[in-house]
């Protein structure tokens, strides 16, 4: 792996997203449009809101990375760029982790709007800071990604990868405790829900929306999700196909 190769890969994933006028909006604008919705829809529920805008911001993210990501790298593949690009120095590591810090970046922006619009037009409140909020919903974010390109090795088609969104992102979603707390669900589902990087992101966004300061608690969550996102990328690294046949 390449440091160089790997920010050049960065760069030009970057540059193909900025001419993707369609990918910037819904990376800028739909999650801000999505938390305005919540807004009203919890208008007169008092603190409902600012608990489920909360844990949004650190899903919304990781659901759209994940979409958008797994069609990128197929499409990577059918039109045949990737097979091109693994022909010249670049490695499979250098091309994924690219990928990585490219839709990372994108995500520090999208988080960025996302928690502006949240703390200064829709008055959310929360014990800790909205700067730690955009960390987490940053690396929640980057889990999205890497586990996108892992998924999308498995897929021929943008139509199969889509199909993987209900396998992989919705049942995180159901288990990760937005819907009901994780402490009251039947033993084997708290083990499954253990076992899901999603649960500790949103405990860690629940943390700081009860502490001031950063908690032990809140650090190993974190540590936990990125370290996810990393055993991802590997893996993606490893079952990673020159093109689909």
């Amino acid at each position: 792996m390449s440091l160089r190769i790997t920010l050049s890969t960065a760069a030009r994933i970057l540059r193909q997203l900025r001419h993707d006028r369609r990918t910037v909006a819904l990376l800028a604008v739909v999650p801000a449009v999505l938390l305005t919705l919540l807004f009203f829809m919890y208008e007169n529920a008092g603190p409902t809101f600012d608990r489920i805008a909360l844990i949004m911001l650190g899903i919304f993210p990781f659901v759209i990375m994940f979409l958008v990501t797994s069609i990128a790298m197929l499409r990577e593949r059918t039109t045949g760029t990737l097979e091109r690009l693994l022909t010249t120095p670049l490695g499979k590591l250098d091309l994924l982790f690219g990928y990585g810090l490219a839709f990372g970046l994108a995500a520090t922006m999208q988080a960025g709007i996302a928690v502006a619009a949240a703390y200064l037009l829709l008055d959310l409140d929360t014990v800790g800071g909205a700067g730690l909020v955009v960390v987490i919903a940053v690396v929640n974010a980057v889990l999205g990604v890497a586990l996108g390109l892992f998924c999308s090795a498995f897929a021929r088609t943008e139509f199969q990868a889509v199909q993987f969104l209900p396998v992989v992102v919705i049942p995180q979603l159901l288990l990760c405790g937005l819907f009901v707390p994780r402490a009251q669900m039947a033993g084997w589902l708290q083990a499954v829900s253990d076992a899901l990087p999603l649960s500790y992101a949103v405990e860690a966004l629940m943390q700081v929306g009860a502490h001031a300061d950063p908690t032990t608690t809140m650090w190993r969550d974190l540590v936990v999700v990125a370290g996810a996102a990393l055993v991802a990328l590997v893996l993606a690294a490893a079952t990673l196909r020159r093109r689909t046949p």
